[in-house]
């Protein structure tokens, strides 16, 4: 009777407390509020409201260009019997989106708060046409009509109150290259790159490494595209620089390239979207004038096969100290030969001391010897002009002034395209467009040959 009173005991207590835990739960359940609300009535930073997207919790706010977003304090308005993580009036940083989470009872939603800087200009125009503005990446961009001169334009730009920009709103800038314009507000300044598209009408470029033509230091360089802009001053000048960033090359019939600097080929030169583009330009008509080390180029534009470009490139250099880089040749004016390419284009209207014969260097010149031609006798395999040309695809024009049968060297030479000459190249010492004043050298007499061979293969390259 004992064991059974004791068991009965047991199986009591097991159910009070099986009682005790259903009520417990019943009054859990009673209390969860399904309705409880946990939307944001509003969101404000510095007294600006933000835009609350209910349906993906996001929110925005525009701030001020110049605000520091390293310490603002969000402020908002909760519903009742609500809590908000991190608590309103708490100091963040908003440099990357905030999560705030509001809790009402049982229920929760997730805020996330991203503050965008309002853009310090809202507008670049230039003759009426709205550039297109990338605020991410602050570049700017307007296309203009083809043939607009872009050496003086005036753009109109919009600012928000207080801002400031230099160079100065409506002043006269050279957009043949990009220009860069600081705005500045509040202690805080950002640049914004404009750059401005024309395609030319023009017929002829003279391309170059500097930024812009003014920019040139070379002085060989320099002096070939002095007289090269007295010819033909309606043409332009195109930088390597300009064709990498997308200058549209499609209005040009002839490019001179003359490259003096260095024997190397910059490596601006030889980036693939340049030489895609440049080999676009010929197979879609255009054609290249190569002269002394840009002779060099046929090769990487593919306008021989690999490994058959010059083959012997020479030539004096100044050190850093301004010693050595040349010399004064006392006793020999240095020349050309084309004989039975007389009636060519390029030779006509030339100066001849016999048929077939010109000078292009007088003697008691100084000289940097600039070379990039084809040795024919002993590199290369060729031998003489005959296999040359069978390697290369050339026809060679011209050569020293000794060698007439034109064995020796290939000094001048033209490419074609069907019956159209494509690309010619000049690539002897002799070619010189700048006489240094050293040394006692004096000035080139000879001058007018080296013109008149540039101006004739110019126009040649032109009309074929």
């Amino acid at each position: 009777m004992t064991i059974y009173i004791k068991h009965y005991k047991a199986f009591s207590l097991l159910m009070a407390l099986a009682l005790l835990w259903s009520s417990c739960k019943k009054d859990k359940n009673t209390a969860f509020d399904v309705n409880a609300d946990v939307t944001l009535k509003s969101y404000s930073i510095n007294n600006i409201q933000g835009e609350i997207d209910e349906k993906t919790g996001a929110i925005t706010v525009s701030m001020p260009f110049g605000t520091d977003v390293t310490a603002l304090t969000g402020v908002m308005q909760l519903p009742g019997g609500a809590n908000v993580s991190p608590a309103s009036g708490t100091e963040l940083n908003f440099t990357g989106p905030v999560k705030y989470s509001v809790t009402n009872g049982n229920l929760y939603k997730d805020y996330t708060v991203t503050v965008k800087i309002i853009p310090p200009l809202s507008s670049f125009s230039i003759n009426g046409v709205n550039g297109s503005i990338n605020q991410e990446n602050k570049s700017i961009t307007v296309i203009l009509p083809d043939g607009t001169d872009l050496t003086s334009l005036s753009p109109e730009i919009s600012l928000v109150n207080g801002a400031t920009v230099s160079p100065n709103n409506g002043a006269a800038q050279d957009f043949s290259q990009p220009v860069e314009y600081t705005v500045t507000m509040g202690g805080l300044s950002v640049a914004y790159h404009v750059t401005v598209i024309s395609n030319s009408t023009n017929e002829y470029a003279y391309l170059g490494l500097a930024a812009t033509r003014s920019a040139i230091t070379d002085p060989d360089e320099k002096a070939a595209a002095d007289w090269f802009f007295t010819n033909y001053p309606n043409a332009d000048y195109v930088s390597f620089q300009s064709i990498e960033t997308g200058r549209s090359l499609s209005s040009y019939k002839v490019i001179w390239w003359h490259f003096d600097a260095a024997q190397n080929l910059p490596a601006a030169a030889l980036t693939q979207n340049v030489t895609n583009k440049l080999k676009d330009f010929r197979a879609n008509g255009g054609n290249l004038l190569l002269t002394t080390y840009a002779a060099r180029y046929v090769e990487a534009l593919g306008i021989v096969p690999e490994g058959r470009g010059p083959n012997n490139a020479f030539g004096d250099f100044e050190d850093e100290k301004g010693n050595g880089g040349g010399f004064v040749e006392a006793n020999a004016d240095w020349g050309i030969s084309f004989k039975g390419h007389e009636n060519h284009p390029i030779f006509q209207g030339v100066d001849t001391y016999e048929p077939g014969k010109a000078w292009l260097l007088q003697k008691g010149t100084f000289r940097a010897n600039h070379t990039s031609w084809w040795f024919l006798p002993e590199w290369g395999g060729y031998g003489n002009g005959a296999t040359w040309r069978e390697q290369t695809g050339g026809i060679n024009l011209a050569s020293e002034a000794w060698d007439d049968n034109l064995d020796g060297r290939v000094g001048l030479a033209e490419w074609k395209t069907g019956n159209d000459a494509n690309v010619v190249i000049i690539a002897f010492g002799a070619y010189d467009w700048y006489s240094e004043p050293k040394n006692g050298g004096g000035s080139n007499g000879y001058i007018s040959n080296i013109q008149k061979i540039t101006k004739n293969a110019i126009d040649y390259l032109r009309d074929n």
